[in-house]
């Protein structure tokens, strides 16, 4: 199929709300330029996130992970990841259902942002940006294959996850 045919069948094409994000990752065409397109849309806005909540909520209590070393590494890559995509798509698959597909993958990164909150309140203002990413992942790729629809965005989330754990593992602050 070609990349005029798969662009015609991407849920999130020209006429949606997120036409914005990077077409590598509204267009079903190649799996690893999705992930580090993927990738580099969520990481660096979500560290902005980051340092805004941090400069005007100083005091907001951040997220604590109880382990370190090679458990957090496992934990924050490997588990996180894929528990937390399978998930999502699980939530996506039935809201699909339901709901346009840029309503579907909002009502997925507004839901993640709100169930990260209940662990830190000012993480799910960070964590929402990543989500939009991952779900936009999701339902675009399950246009092609479901399996891919699950494997892209653990690969991307599992990159996102990469240097905050890194930090968690050897103790260095946040």
């Amino acid at each position: 199929m070609n990349a005029d045919a798969l662009a015609a069948r991407s849920p999130i094409g020209p006429e949606s709300p997120l036409r914005f994000l990077p077409s590598a990752i509204r267009t079903p065409e190649h799996p690893l330029r999705a992930i580090l397109f993927g990738w580099l849309t969520a990481f660096p806005v979500s560290m902005v996130f980051a340092l805004l909540a941090a400069a005007i909520l100083p005091g907001a209590k951040p997220p604590e992970f109880h382990v370190t070393g090679a458990m957090a590494l496992f934990g924050m890559v490997v588990f996180s990841p894929v528990v937390e995509t399978l998930v999502m798509g699980a939530v996506l698959l039935v809201l699909l259902r339901f709901l346009q597909p840029t309503i579907a993958i909002l009502a997925s990164a507004i839901g993640w942002g709100i169930v990260h909150s209940l662990i830190a309140p000012v993480w799910g203002l960070t964590i929402w940006w990543p989500f939009l990413v991952f779900s936009t992942l999701f339902v675009t790729w399950r246009e092609r294959s479901l399996p891919l629809a699950f494997a892209l965005p653990i690969c991307t989330h599992a990159l996102q996850n990469l240097i905050p754990s890194l930090l968690v593992a050897y103790g260095v602050p946040a």
